[in-house]
This record gives structure tokens, C-alpha cells and sequence, in this order.
């Protein structure tokens, strides 16, 4: 009885402005970080002697200096605790950054894994683990911020290995996906849209995906074929053949332009200049149209003058037939997404070949009127579905024949000179291409704010439907273009190794750099020629 008299803190309850700065005295001293126990318990002395009060309910007294002593705590030790190690561990993985001096001598060294070690308090009716309380904020706090800015996936998963491996908290995963789940663009709002899409995105042959050009965020937005399928579930199949109208609307105005570009004078008169070059001179050029011819076509037109940004009126048709080639491929990729939808839809039948009819079967059992309707509008249904997965619509077909005989017609002779102008304007997407990617390796403070473009497949789709469209295929292929760029890259490559054989190291290098271009510039050609004929592919269709 005497030691319990000797130990009764219960005079601490009248010196209550006390804990505040006893508790921010316990935070500024780490190694004092066990005598949270004592003054905790020290506090709850007084309790017995508040369950005796008869002038107020002795629970509100309790609940009352039970907050009390709560905010304190949290205000002095718990807040400020998993600020700073927040802060610690966010200093820790940015630490390549320039960032606050963090010098131990200026500001000292707060050993905060103290705390952290501290076994759980029996506070009142409750247990306090600080402990569990900074693993709940953190684990809140890395969720939260993720889910704003899902891209720093990595950096929060490596500030909770940190946090294990400096503080021992075993923090929760947060399980968020790396990429992410809606719906993408809508279909609606591309088909409303399409002039703005086609230029603001690019295309990717192999993987059927569109890709935005620039953004001022830290992710660009991506189109492929899942997205096209959720929306074509979501609006019907019947989106499809509006697509292709909305599309039909804005080619008739892009091949407008487009005409109008290749009657022009100048151009027409050295199209047909290069027609009747070429058809003399075939023989002594082993039928391939010389490589300096389309490199000086490309150097006329620059001296006809170029826009604000740069674009000569050469650069601004490749762009045109690009934003023509990324229509087709968005039609592609409708027609892609309208298949996966559907195959996914008829999936559930067991036997495409063998499909029975619900409506003569329930009619058999002589069942209601209503499950009869309702079989008559599965049948329907399953029907629609079978059809399109067995036949699916041929777009592109329908696509050329409603422009081709306008194109083909003798009023239009100007447009005969197209298949001339290729060679020019692949040398122009070449060196438009190399530009990009050069410009996409470079580590520029504006990365995301201009166009850094890896794949533009829109201009080959470009090429080959307008050659389709004007039965130029052949003339083309006359032209042996792709063949004549990689004898010419060859020959300069073999003359850059001959010239410079015994030079000296330094002159080596140099040498080097420019091998190393040729063969880029030679590589973009294949991958370009590559692209051309899978684009070529799959528009290998009659039409008369």
C-alpha cells in the first residue's frame, strides 16, 4: 500500500500544460523514446479518483481528458513522426535530385527508428502501436498518391523497401495496375473528332495501336484494339458504319487538297519532267530511278519557300497523306476491334456449323407466346453474330471503289504523276523520321510538350491506298525505288570505308559517325519499305 501511495502520479492531472512540452521534448530526444510507457501510465493514475466525481458523469470526465491527452500525443510525437519520415524516405529515393541541404552537422541526426521500436502502450481502453499508426499513414499516403499519378508506381514501390529496410514497417502492397483499365478514348468521340485524331496520333502497323503525339503530362494516351471492342459493347455494331461514313467525309476533303497540291504548276511540270527523264534514261539506269534526282526534287521545293515552323510544301503532303493513312488505319482498327467484339460475344456457342433454331424447339414444347418472342429474337441475335464473325465487312474495298473512279477518270489526269512523287516523299519522311527519334534519345526539359514520334506507319497505309486508289502499283514497282536506295547507301558506304582506311584513329572516329548514320538512314528505308508492303497486303483485292 505504501509503495502504490509512493508511486500515484495522479498529481500530473493538475499540471496537464505540462505534456505538451513534455511530449515534443520526448520527440526533439529520440533515445528517450521509452519513457512514453512511463508517462502514459503516469497519466492514467488519476482515473480511479475520476470515477468517485459526483458533480459531473464520471465518463465525460474521462472522455474528456482522454482526448485531451490524444491530441497532444498526436500533435507533439505521431504527426510530426510520419511526416518526417516520409519526407526521409522520399529524400532518400530522390537523392539524385538537387535537393535541401541535409547536412547531419547543421541539422543534427533524429534516430525516428526509436519510436518505431517502441512496444505497444496500453492507453486508456484502447492499445497504441506507433508502430502500426505511421504503417497506416504511410500505406494511405503511397495509395492515395499513386492512384493520382499511376506512372510513379516504381518509386513508391521502392520507398516501401525502404521503409522496411530502415525502419522494419511492413507496409501493404498496393496492388494497383501498372497500366491503366478504362474504357480509352471512345469511338463517338474519335468518329466526331477525326480530323483532330488523325493528326494528334500516330499509328502502328504491327500492333494495330495508335499512339498521341505529344502531352503536357507525363503519359500519352494510347488507342488499340480493346478499347475499339469495349466501345463497339457499349454503343453496338451498328457504330462501325457510321465510323466509315464520318471517314468517307473527311477523305473526300483531304483528297480535295490533295489534288489540288498536284496541280499545281511547278509541281506537275517537274513530275512530268522526271516521267519523261525516266522513261528515256530507263535502260542506262538499270531501271531504277536515281536516288540524287529525289534528293534534288526535295532541295526545289525547299527554295519555293517553307511555313513559321519550318515545313516546306513538300513536308506539309507528307503530312497529308500521313493524316490519310492514319484514317485507314483507324478504320482497320474499328474493323479489328468489331471482330474481337464479336468473337468474343459468339464465343458461348458450342458449334458455329450446327446451330439450332430456339424458336422451332420451344414452339415444339408448346410453350408460352412471350418465351417463343424470345426465343425468335435469340435466334436473331446468334444469327447477326455468326454473319459477321464468318464474313465481317470489307471497308477497305469499299473505300477504294467509292473513290477510285473519280480518281481514274481522264478529268484527273493531273493525279496520273503521283507514283513519280513517292520517291521524294520518302526521302522527305525519312529524314522526318530520324529527326523524331533523334530528338526522342536527346534528354530535353520539354519531353512530352512537342512531338517525339518512333513510329509513324500512317504514311506507308497513305502511299499504298493512294496508289490503289489510282492503279499506280506497277508503276510504281517500274520504278525499282527501294532497290536503287539501298545500292546507292551501299556504294557510299563502301566508298566511306575505301576512302578513309588509313586514317588516323581521331579521323576514325569521325568515319565511324558517319557509317553509323548511313546505316540508320539505310535501316529506316527497310523498316519504311517493310511497313509499305504489309500495308500493300492488305489491300490486295480485285476491283474493276
Amino acid at each position: 500500500m505504501a509503495v502504490r501511495r509512493a508511486c500515484d502520479c495522479s498529481f500530473l492531472f493538475w499540471s496537464r500544460e505540462m505534456m505538451t512540452p513534455y511530449f515534443a521534448y520526448l520527440y526533439q530526444n529520440p533515445m528517450h523514446a521509452q519513457r512514453l510507457h512511463y508517462i502514459i501510465a503516469a497519466l492514467q493514475d488519476v482515473i480511479p479518483y475520476m470515477k468517485k466525481a459526483v458533480h459531473t458523469p464520471p465518463d465525460d470526465i474521462i472522455k474528456s481528458y482522454k482526448k485531451e491527452i490524444e491530441e497532444s500525443l498526436a500533435q507533439q510525437i505521431l504527426d510530426p513522426l510520419c511526416r518526417d519520415i516520409e519526407n526521409d524516405l522520399r529524400l532518400h529515393i530522390h537523392s539524385h535530385l538537387e535537393v535541401s541541404d541535409r547536412d547531419p552537422y547543421k541539422q543534427g541526426i533524429k534516430d525516428l527508428a526509436r519510436f518505431i521500436s517502441v512496444k505497444p502502450v496500453r492507453f486508456f481502453d484502447r492499445t497504441l502501436d506507433v508502430r502500426s499508426f505511421v504503417s497506416n499513414y504511410l500505406d494511405t499516403m503511397f495509395y492515395n498518391l499513386n492512384t493520382v499519378a499511376l506512372y510513379d508506381w516504381k518509386t513508391y514501390g521502392e520507398m516501401r523497401n525502404l521503409a522496411e529496410y530502415k525502419y522494419g514497417l511492413d507496409l501493404t502492397e498496393v496492388h494497383l495496375p501498372g497500366q491503366t483499365l478504362e474504357q480509352g478514348l471512345d469511338v463517338l468521340e474519335i468518329m466526331r473528332n477525326i480530323h483532330i485524331f488523325v493528326s494528334r496520333y500516330t499509328y502502328n502497323l504491327n500492333n494495330q495501336i495508335f499512339i498521341e503525339r505529344q502531352s503536357e503530362s507525363k503519359t500519352l494516351n494510347t488507342i488499340n484494339i480493346t478499347h475499339i471492342s469495349n466501345s463497339i459493347r457499349t454503343h453496338g455494331t451498328g457504330i462501325m458504319n457510321t465510323t466509315v461514313n464520318f471517314t468517307y467525309q473527311f477523305l473526300r476533303q483531304k483528297f480535295n487538297v490533295f489534288s489540288q497540291f498536284l496541280y499545281d504548276d511547278h509541281i506537275k511540270s517537274t513530275l512530268y519532267r522526271d516521267i519523261k527523264y525516266f522513261k528515256e534514261s530507263k535502260d542506262s539506269l538499270d531501271n531504277r530511278y536515281p536516288f540524287d534526282r529525289s534528293k534534288k526534287f526535295n532541295k526545289d521545293i525547299r527554295k519555293l519557300g517553307v511555313t513559321d515552323a519550318g515545313l516546306s510544301f513538300l513536308d506539309q503532303f507528307r503530312i497529308l497523306i500521313t493524316q490519310i493513312g492514319n484514317a485507314m488505319g483507324y478504320i482497320r482498327l474499328v474493323r479489328s476491334g468489331g471482330r474481337n467484339y464479336v468473337a468474343n460475344a459468339i464465343k458461348f456457342v458450342p458449334d458455329l456449323q450446327d446451330i439450332h433454331k430456339f424458336e422451332e424447339l420451344v414452339t415444339k414444347e408448346n410453350l408460352p407466346a412471350e418465351t417463343v418472342t424470345a426465343a425468335k429474337n435469340l435466334d436473331l441475335a446468334v444469327d447477326t453474330l455468326s454473319k459477321n464473325f464468318a464474313e465481317g465487312t470489307e471497308y477497305f474495298k469499299m473505300l477504294v471503289s467509292v473513290f477510285a473512279g473519280e480518281f481514274r477518270n481522264p478529268q484527273n489526269q493531273h493525279l496520273r504523276n503521283f507514283y513519280m512523287i513517292v520517291p521524294p516523299l520518302t526521302l522527305n519522311f525519312i529524314e522526318h523520321i530520324l529527326l523524331s527519334k533523334d530528338r526522342l534519345f536527346k534528354k530535353t526539359k520539354n519531353l512530352g510538350s512537342e512531338a517525339l514520334v518512333f513510329t509513324d506507319d500512317g504514311f506507308a497505309i497513305g502511299v499504298a491506298y493512294i496508289l490503289k486508289l489510282l492503279d499506280q502499283n506497277k508503276d510504281f514497282d517500274s520504278l525499282h525505288w527501294f532497290e536503287s536506295v539501298t545500292k546507292r547507301y551501299e556504294q557510299e558506304e563502301r566508298e566511306t570505308i575505301e576512302k578513309n582506311r588509313n586514317k588516323s584513329k581521331d579521323d576514325q572516329q569521325t568515319v565511324q559517325l558517319t557509317l553509323k548514320k548511313l546505316r540508320n538512314q539505310l535501316m529506316e528505308f527497310e523498316l519504311l519499305k517493310y511497313s509499305f508492303s504489309g500495308a500493300r497486303i492488305f489491300q490486295q483485292f480485285k476491283f474493276h
